[in-house]
């Protein structure tokens, strides 16, 4: 039976009326007309046609108007001086996408895929196959020369830029300090696409913990919330590590290739020190979410470890997470007092110094049975958890805390005892031993009864080698400067900036509501420039979620 669509009514020369019936019964009555049936079949075949190729690229002229305010034309986005016709529309909201191909299982692969399908393929990298520090700086070199050339779209376009990463805690961390090394008068602002396992960054922004759709229309909806958007500034945070290495990598030695990637080694230059005489190096590397040490780096030490030896076992977001709770159990920090040693405790490892004021250290008291310790710029771990909580007014005022912002130059100092500690996190008010607030924090490892312990990163960890002889191993952190992130719908992260923002927050100790506000300086708003952060020449993606 042949079905006559809109495109041939203009063929038809008569209607003539057809009654199809089974048994005497009429199940489908159709106008058929006179035409011209050759005209018919090329006017099916070329529809077909479209459809296929609607599959690849953008036909739809609704789609496509629609897209036009991400898109980004190639003279732009590519070296030399291309002869094309400079585009009159400005896009709205011009976006770069960095996708990891290998994040999320295959969701990175069909996440790719859908994006170079609606967008320019050009304005779209996966990060296996392109380096972004090489792709934004042909950007803005492209940008500043047909600025300077009189072109207002490259202007508009720079402008109005933003950023979308598409993969875990550690792909974010990798674009954040690209553009950071950048060191841009207007950084773009960033998105991230959260398919990791744990998503903590995205989690803080809006965007969530779990893997989004990969299809034509999630993309759009997710293009949408990013041009809808809120910018917002973000603390960064600089890591020095100082240890001693040996150059054969034995005995107490640890190889540079052994740290993770977001740490790498420093040249010391022509005025080296005495340090680096006697076989000391200096690493350094930065982080956005937060820095952590003891137990719970030791469980994703484990996991990274495993996924590393059998990457097949680790395409799916809930068995992910699945697997880490397992080896929460296996690792033995749910019984830690009975199977781990006290000389694992923070206490006996290292001792720790906070900065609460510019240039002003002092100890910090860490309780002898605190087996991890945390430093917190967001109030997003583990999958979204806040180990700092939310202190009540009274408790704000006696510690002299403020509320946990975001962009105001502190992190965050929380211990945990055991995993039983950590599970209090789950319920509504729970919270870690909240340490301390600091402006800068400094560990110094001396000669111990542990011989290593475990550190991690924006959720990339590594086994740390502690001396053993009387060597100092010293990790000192601090602020560098600010990102700009882009935050959606509701979201954890706070701005000290933002007039919607409560300075006091309701806690569950019965503070009452007429109690004095804590107010956040002026001074506290103001940092420095950024300091460069850069990759090493063997980065390998695969190995950051």
């Amino acid at each position: 039976m042949l079905l006559i669509e809109q495109p041939t009514q203009k063929l038809i020369k008569g209607p003539q009326r057809l009654s199809c019936a089974r048994d005497g019964e009429p199940l489908v009555f159709l106008f058929l007309y006179s035409f011209n049936l050759n005209a018919v079949l090329r006017l099916m075949a070329k529809d077909l046609k479209d459809q296929s190729k609607s599959q690849g690229t953008v036909t739809s002229s609704f789609e496509a108007d629609s897209l036009k305010d991400f898109w980004i034309p190639d003279y732009i986005l590519l070296r030399g001086d291309l002869e094309v016709n400079k585009p009159s529309h400005v896009p709205a909201c011009p976006v770069i996408v960095f996708i990891n191909s290998r994040s999320g299982g295959q969701l990175g692969g069909e996440l790719l895929l859908s994006y170079q399908t609606l967008l320019n393929k050009n304005q779209v990298f996966d990060l296996n196959e392109e380096a972004p520090a090489k792709v934004l700086h042909q950007l803005f070199f492209n940008l500043e020369k047909h600025k300077h050339g009189g072109d207002s779209v490259a202007s508009e376009i720079q402008k109005r830029l933003r950023i979308i990463v598409a993969g875990g805690d550690g792909t974010a961390g990798w674009i954040l300090g690209v553009i950071s090394d950048l060191n841009l008068a207007q950084p773009p602002p960033v998105a991230t696409v959260p398919l990791g396992t744990g998503n903590n960054l995205p989690f803080a922004f809006g965007w969530g913990k779990k893997n989004p759709g990969t299809d034509h229309e999630s993309v759009k909806i997710f293009l949408d919330q990013v041009k809808n958007a809120q910018e917002m500034k973000v603390d960064s945070w600089h890591v020095l590590l100082r240890m001693k290495v040996s150059k054969e990598g034995s005995g107490d030695s640890v190889e540079p290739l052994k740290l993770p990637h977001s740490l790498h080694a420093v040249n010391p230059g022509p005025q080296a020190d005495a340090l680096d005489e006697e076989g000391y190096c200096t690493f350094r590397g930065g982080f956005w979410n937060y820095f952590s040490m003891g137990m719970d780096a030791q469980v994703s030490y484990a996991f990274h470890a495993e996924r590393k030896l059998n990457p097949e076992k680790f395409k799916n977001q809930s068995s992910n997470q699945s697997t880490y709770a397992k080896l929460t159990c296996s690792q033995g920090w749910f019984w830690a007092s009975l199977s781990h040693p006290s000389s694992w405790n923070i206490g006996q490892v290292t001792k720790v110094w906070i900065m609460r004021r510019p240039g002003h250290w002092e100890v910090l008291s860490i309780p002898p049975t605190i087996r991890s310790i945390i430093c917190l710029n967001l109030p997003s771990f583990s999958g979204g958890l806040n180990p700092w909580g939310i202190p009540s007014r009274k408790r704000l005022r006696l510690k002299e805390w403020t509320p946990p912002y975001v962009d105001d130059g502190f992190l965050e100092v929380v211990g945990f005892r055991n995993a039983w500690h950590g599970a209090v996190l789950y319920t509504p008010s729970g919270h870690g031993t909240r340490l301390a607030q600091a402006r800068g924090i400094r560990f110094e490892f001396q000669k111990s009864a542990a011989d290593h312990t475990f550190m991690r990163m924006d959720g990339e960890p590594w086994k740390q080698p502690l001396p053993t002889k009387d060597d100092t191993v010293m990790i000192e952190i601090s602020s560098f400067g600010q990102v700009n992130m882009l935050a959606t719908g509701v979201y954890p992260a706070k701005s000290v900036n933002d007039p919607l923002t409560p300075r006091t927050l309701k806690g569950s100790e019965g503070d009452s509501d007429d109690e004095p506000e804590v107010v956040v300086s002026e001074e506290r708003k103001k940092f420095g420039a950024t300091s460069s952060l850069d990759l090493p020449k063997d980065f390998n993606l695969s190995q950051v979620s």
